[in-house]
C-alpha cells in the first residue's frame, strides 16, 4: 500500500543558526588634519575602509569637524 506523504509527522530540518549582526558608530572629533589621520590609520589596520566614513561635518566649534562610521558585527 501507497502512503500519502503529506501525511503524517514531519522529520525537524536541522538549520544552523544565522549569524546575528549588531551595528554600531563610532564618532570622531577633531580638526580635519586629525580625522584624515585617524581614518588613515584605521584603514591601515585593516579596521574600517576610508569611504566607510562619513564626509567631514562642521561640529559648531572653531577647527572642528566630526565623522562618523556606522559598521556592522557579527555577535554569537
Amino acid at each position: 500500500m501507497f502512503q500519502d506523504p503529506t501525511s503524517g509527522a514531519a522529520a525537524p530540518i536541522n538549520q544552523p543558526a544565522l549569524p546575528d549582526y549588531e551595528s554600531g558608530r563610532h564618532m570622531l572629533f577633531g580638526s580635519l588634519s586629525y580625522i584624515q589621520a585617524v581614518i588613515k590609520l584605521l584603514h591601515k589596520l585593516n579596521y574600517a575602509e576610508p569611504n566607510d566614513w562619513s564626509r567631514p561635518l562642521p561640529t559648531g566649534q572653531p577647527n572642528e569637524v566630526m565623522a562618523i562610521l556606522t559598521n556592522r558585527v557579527r555577535v554569537d
